[in-house]
């Protein structure tokens, strides 16, 4: 347990990152789910729209520090593939 007033000064940003960091992950996996389901129903129009929502939100997260970089631009990269996919 902290014990300097550093310490737990600390601790209580730490909670609060870690809760501000949590609430952006889930809002990600959210915004990915809606694109893989629509991706899964073949709806072009659909799963480009949610991509269109999807890509902003997954990038946010990159540049907030909630994952890395190139993680988010290989997430954006391959679901736009993806759908690019559908029609063919």
């Amino acid at each position: 347990m902290a014990n300097t007033p550093s310490a737990k000064k600390a601790a209580r940003k730490i909670a609060r990152r870690t809760a501000t960091n949590k609430a952006r992950r889930s809002r990600v996996r959210t915004f990915l789910r809606t694109v893989e389901e629509a991706i899964a129903s073949g709806d072009k129009s659909a799963a480009t729209e949610a991509f269109k929502a999807a890509q902003p939100e997954i990038m946010r997260a990159a540049s907030k520090g909630v994952m890395h970089a190139n993680t988010a631009s290989r997430k954006v990269s391959r679901l736009n593939a993806r759908i690019k996919a559908i029609s063919a």
